[in-house]
Protein backbone atom coordinates (compact mmCIF):
# COMPACT_ATOMS: atom_id res chain seq x y z
CA UNK A 1 0.00 0.00 0.00
CA UNK A 2 1.31 3.45 -0.84
CA UNK A 3 2.41 5.97 1.77
CA UNK A 4 -0.13 8.47 3.11
CA UNK A 5 0.71 12.12 2.77
CA UNK A 6 0.01 14.71 5.41
CA UNK A 7 -1.49 17.85 3.95
CA UNK A 8 -1.11 21.01 6.00
CA UNK A 9 -2.76 24.38 5.46
CA UNK A 10 -0.72 26.82 3.41
CA UNK A 11 -1.23 29.71 5.84
CA UNK A 12 1.57 29.21 8.39
CA UNK A 13 0.26 32.02 10.65
CA UNK A 14 -2.84 29.93 11.37
CA UNK A 15 -0.73 26.90 12.30
CA UNK A 16 1.21 28.82 14.96
CA UNK A 17 -1.84 30.18 16.80
CA UNK A 18 -4.59 27.63 16.37
CA UNK A 19 -4.94 23.98 17.27
CA UNK A 20 -4.92 21.60 14.30
CA UNK A 21 -7.18 18.55 14.03
CA UNK A 22 -6.11 15.58 11.92
CA UNK A 23 -8.49 13.65 9.68
CA UNK A 24 -7.99 10.60 7.49
CA UNK A 25 -9.48 11.32 4.07
CA UNK A 26 -10.73 8.58 1.77
CA UNK A 27 -12.85 8.09 -1.33
CA UNK A 28 -16.29 6.54 -1.35
CA UNK A 29 -17.54 6.57 -4.92
CA UNK A 30 -16.40 9.92 -6.30
CA UNK A 31 -16.75 11.70 -2.96
CA UNK A 32 -13.90 12.59 -0.62
CA UNK A 33 -14.90 11.99 3.04
CA UNK A 34 -12.96 12.04 6.30
CA UNK A 35 -12.98 10.75 9.88
CA UNK A 36 -11.00 11.89 12.89
CA UNK A 37 -7.57 10.25 12.84
CA UNK A 38 -8.02 9.29 16.52
CA UNK A 39 -10.86 6.94 15.46
CA UNK A 40 -8.55 5.04 13.08
CA UNK A 41 -6.78 1.98 14.49
CA UNK A 42 -5.28 0.55 11.33
CA UNK A 43 -5.60 0.48 7.53
CA UNK A 44 -5.35 -2.91 5.86
CA UNK A 45 -5.54 -4.30 2.35
CA UNK A 46 -8.52 -6.40 1.39
CA UNK A 47 -8.12 -10.10 1.91
CA UNK A 48 -10.89 -12.66 2.19
CA UNK A 49 -14.22 -11.29 3.42
CA UNK A 50 -16.62 -14.01 4.52
CA UNK A 51 -20.24 -13.11 3.76
CA UNK A 52 -22.65 -13.76 6.64
CA UNK A 53 -26.18 -14.78 5.58
CA UNK A 54 -29.22 -12.69 6.46
CA UNK A 55 -27.36 -9.45 7.19
CA UNK A 56 -28.12 -5.97 5.86
CA UNK A 57 -26.64 -5.11 2.45
CA UNK A 58 -24.16 -2.67 3.97
CA UNK A 59 -22.56 -5.42 6.07
CA UNK A 60 -20.03 -6.86 3.65
CA UNK A 61 -19.11 -9.75 5.98
CA UNK A 62 -16.36 -10.57 8.45
CA UNK A 63 -12.59 -10.88 8.27
CA UNK A 64 -10.07 -12.76 10.37
CA UNK A 65 -7.74 -10.20 11.87
CA UNK A 66 -5.00 -11.94 13.84
CA UNK A 67 -7.48 -14.53 15.11
CA UNK A 68 -10.31 -12.07 15.83
CA UNK A 69 -13.58 -11.85 13.92
CA UNK A 70 -14.04 -8.27 12.66
CA UNK A 71 -17.24 -7.17 10.88
CA UNK A 72 -16.71 -5.15 7.69
CA UNK A 73 -19.13 -2.40 6.69
CA UNK A 74 -19.38 -1.28 3.05
CA UNK A 75 -19.39 2.47 3.74
CA UNK A 76 -20.85 3.29 0.32
CA UNK A 77 -23.86 1.03 0.93
CA UNK A 78 -24.20 2.31 4.52
CA UNK A 79 -24.46 5.85 3.18
CA UNK A 80 -27.32 4.76 0.93
CA UNK A 81 -25.36 4.37 -2.29
CA UNK A 82 -24.41 1.44 -4.48
CA UNK A 83 -22.18 -1.27 -3.00
CA UNK A 84 -18.47 -0.66 -3.53
CA UNK A 85 -16.64 -2.38 -6.35
CA UNK A 86 -13.41 -3.90 -5.07
CA UNK A 87 -10.35 -2.58 -6.94
CA UNK A 88 -6.60 -2.47 -6.35
CA UNK A 89 -7.00 0.69 -4.23
CA UNK A 90 -9.91 -0.60 -2.11
CA UNK A 91 -8.97 -1.07 1.53
CA UNK A 92 -10.40 -1.54 4.99
CA UNK A 93 -10.12 1.21 7.59
CA UNK A 94 -10.30 -0.34 11.05
CA UNK A 95 -12.04 1.84 13.64
CA UNK A 96 -12.91 1.39 17.31
CA UNK A 97 -16.47 2.43 18.18
CA UNK A 98 -17.35 2.96 21.85
CA UNK A 99 -20.72 2.74 23.58
CA UNK A 100 -21.61 2.19 27.25
CA UNK A 101 -18.03 1.26 28.19
CA UNK A 102 -17.90 -1.40 25.47
CA UNK A 103 -15.88 -1.15 22.30
CA UNK A 104 -16.23 -2.88 18.98
CA UNK A 105 -13.54 -3.07 16.31
CA UNK A 106 -15.07 -2.57 12.87
CA UNK A 107 -13.74 -2.48 9.35
CA UNK A 108 -15.00 0.13 6.91
CA UNK A 109 -14.61 -0.77 3.25
CA UNK A 110 -13.59 2.36 1.30
CA UNK A 111 -12.63 2.80 -2.35
CA UNK A 112 -9.25 4.38 -1.57
CA UNK A 113 -7.45 6.05 1.31
CA UNK A 114 -6.23 9.49 0.29
CA UNK A 115 -4.26 11.43 2.94
CA UNK A 116 -4.03 12.69 6.48
CA UNK A 117 -5.38 16.23 6.51
CA UNK A 118 -4.49 18.86 9.15
CA UNK A 119 -7.39 21.26 9.65
CA UNK A 120 -7.31 24.34 11.91
CA UNK A 121 -10.40 24.79 14.11
CA UNK A 122 -11.44 27.84 12.07
CA UNK A 123 -11.82 25.57 9.01
CA UNK A 124 -14.17 23.14 10.79
CA UNK A 125 -17.72 24.34 10.26
CA UNK A 126 -21.12 23.03 11.37
CA UNK A 127 -22.88 20.60 9.02
CA UNK A 128 -25.50 22.01 6.65
CA UNK A 129 -29.15 21.83 7.69
CA UNK A 130 -30.12 20.58 4.23
CA UNK A 131 -28.76 19.71 0.83
CA UNK A 132 -26.37 16.87 1.67
CA UNK A 133 -26.93 13.47 0.09
CA UNK A 134 -25.78 11.87 3.37
CA UNK A 135 -28.03 11.67 6.42
CA UNK A 136 -27.44 14.82 8.49
CA UNK A 137 -26.85 12.82 11.68
CA UNK A 138 -23.91 11.07 9.94
CA UNK A 139 -22.15 14.41 9.39
CA UNK A 140 -20.07 15.68 12.31
CA UNK A 141 -18.86 18.83 10.53
CA UNK A 142 -17.65 20.26 7.24
CA UNK A 143 -13.95 20.83 6.70
CA UNK A 144 -12.95 23.77 4.52
CA UNK A 145 -9.91 23.00 2.37
CA UNK A 146 -9.14 26.00 0.17
CA UNK A 147 -12.34 26.72 -1.75
CA UNK A 148 -13.69 23.19 -1.29
CA UNK A 149 -15.43 21.35 1.53
CA UNK A 150 -14.98 17.82 2.77
CA UNK A 151 -17.58 15.98 4.84
CA UNK A 152 -16.27 14.95 8.27
CA UNK A 153 -18.21 11.85 9.32
CA UNK A 154 -19.38 11.11 12.85
CA UNK A 155 -18.28 7.49 13.07
CA UNK A 156 -20.41 6.77 16.15
CA UNK A 157 -23.52 7.84 14.24
CA UNK A 158 -22.62 6.08 10.99
CA UNK A 159 -22.22 2.94 13.11
CA UNK A 160 -25.03 3.51 15.63
CA UNK A 161 -25.87 1.47 18.73
CA UNK A 162 -28.51 -0.48 16.82
CA UNK A 163 -25.97 -1.52 14.17
CA UNK A 164 -23.43 -2.39 16.87
CA UNK A 165 -25.83 -4.89 18.42
CA UNK A 166 -26.42 -6.42 14.99
CA UNK A 167 -22.66 -6.64 14.48
CA UNK A 168 -22.23 -8.38 17.84
CA UNK A 169 -24.87 -10.93 16.82
CA UNK A 170 -23.05 -11.48 13.50
CA UNK A 171 -19.72 -12.02 15.26
CA UNK A 172 -21.32 -14.42 17.76
CA UNK A 173 -23.12 -16.26 14.91
CA UNK A 174 -19.90 -16.62 12.91
CA UNK A 175 -17.93 -17.89 15.92
CA UNK A 176 -20.59 -20.38 16.97
CA UNK A 177 -21.14 -21.75 13.44
CA UNK A 178 -17.56 -21.97 12.25
CA UNK A 179 -15.40 -22.09 15.36
CA UNK A 180 -13.22 -19.37 13.79
CA UNK A 181 -13.34 -16.95 10.89
CA UNK A 182 -11.83 -17.84 7.55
Amino acid sequence: MSQLTIKQPQNTDVMGHEKLHQYLTFLVGNENLAINILDVKEIIEINTITRVPMTPQYIKGVINLRGNVVPVIDLSARLGRECSEVTKRTCIVLVQVEHNDESQLLGMLVDAVDEILDLPEANILPPPDFGADIRNDFIQAMGRVGDDFIILLNINRVLSVKELSQLKQITDYEISNSGSAT
